[in-house]
């Protein structure tokens, strides 16, 4: 399964897209749309480079999905986790609460297993609130887009 247009405007729009470097709310490099493999302060690129580490970050997160997701998904679902480990990373899918009551079915856990990730560096983060609830709603196939 691959992120459908849905699911990646979920993350255009809570990544946003920096052409020049910067460090994340964790404190880590950052670029194009939340890229942050092998990124150095004062790097700078172009849309279409951001637009193409985007691509390649998305199949190595879908990746992950696929691998640690042993129930069957719909397009929405899978969406929504690729947004949600994008953001957190595969260790915290790996180890979450949220991945253990989705493998054993229990889909109407996820949402409120989502939303707990919501803090950096300690503190709970508004625009984490936020994204987290989009997540939410996409897994549950419901409009996102006014979060």
């Amino acid at each position: 399964m691959e992120t459908s247009e849905e699911g990646k405007a979920l993350i255009k729009k809570f990544e946003g897209c920096e052409l020049e470097s910067y460090r994340c709310s964790a404190d880590v490099s950052t670029i194009g749309y939340g890229h942050t493999k092998d990124v150095s302060d004062g790097d700078s690129c172009t849309q279409e480079e951001a637009d193409q580490m985007l691509t390649e970050d998305l199949e190595e997160f879908e990746g992950f999905v696929d691998k640690l997701v042993t129930v069957d998904l719909e397009q929405n679902q899978f969406d929504a986790l690729v947004a949600w480990t994008f953001n957190l990373g595969p260790s915290n899918l790996k180890n979450s609460t949220m991945l253990k009551v989705l493998n054993q079915g229990e889909y109407n856990k996820v949402p409120s297993e989502m939303k707990r990730w919501n803090k950096a560096a300690g503190k709970v983060l508004d625009g984490l609130v936020r994204r987290r609830e989009a997540e939410s709603l996409l897994f549950e196939g419901k409009d996102w887009y006014k979060v």
